[in-house]
C-alpha cells in the first residue's frame, strides 16, 4: 500500500468514528463488532505507515541530506528538521492512523460501558425496581 492508500482508508474509518451511537443495545453491539475490526486493521495500517516512513527517511538521508550536509555542514538538528519536513505526508499518515487506533480503543471501552448500562436498565425495568 502507498501512503495515499493508507490515508484514504483512514479517512473512511474516521468518518465512521465521527458518528454518534444511540443507546440501542443492537446498535451498540454492531458498533463494537465494527470497531473491533477497525482496531485490528488500524494496527496493521499503523505498522505499514511506519514502515513507509522509515523507508522514506532512509532514502532521503542517503540522497538529499548527506549531499546537503557535506556541502553546507548542517548540524544534526537542522538535518533532522529537514528530514521531518521532507517526510511530512508519511509522518501525517502515521499520526492519523495512530490516533484512529487509539480512538477505536476508547470508543470500544465507552460502548462496553453503554451496553452494560442498558443491560442493567433492562434488568431493573423487568424486575419492577
Amino acid at each position: 500500500m502507498t501512503v495515499e492508500d493508507l490515508k484514504r482508508e483512514a479517512e473512511v474509518m474516521q468518518k465512521y468514528m465521527d458518528i454518534t451511537c444511540s443507546g440501542s443495545p443492537d446498535e451498540i453491539t454492531d458498533r463494537i463488532s465494527q470497531l473491533m475490526a477497525y482496531l485490528s486493521r488500524s494496527g496493521e495500517m499503523l505498522a505499514q505507515a511506519k514502515r513507509l516512513l522509515r523507508a522514506r527517511k532512509s532514502n532521503e538521508i542517503q540522497n538529499t541530506i548527506i549531499t546537503i550536509a557535506k556541502e553546507s555542514h548542517l548540524s544534526a538538528t537542522v538535518q533532522n528538521a529537514l528530514l521531518e519536513s521532507i517526510c511530512e505526508e508519511e509522518s501525517y499518515a502515521v499520526d492519523l492512523i495512530e490516533r484512529l487506533n487509539r480512538t477505536c480503543t476508547h470508543q470500544l471501552d465507552a460502548l462496553r460501558s453503554l451496553l452494560s448500562y442498558e443491560k442493567e436498565n433492562l434488568r431493573m425495568t423487568k424486575s419492577g425496581y
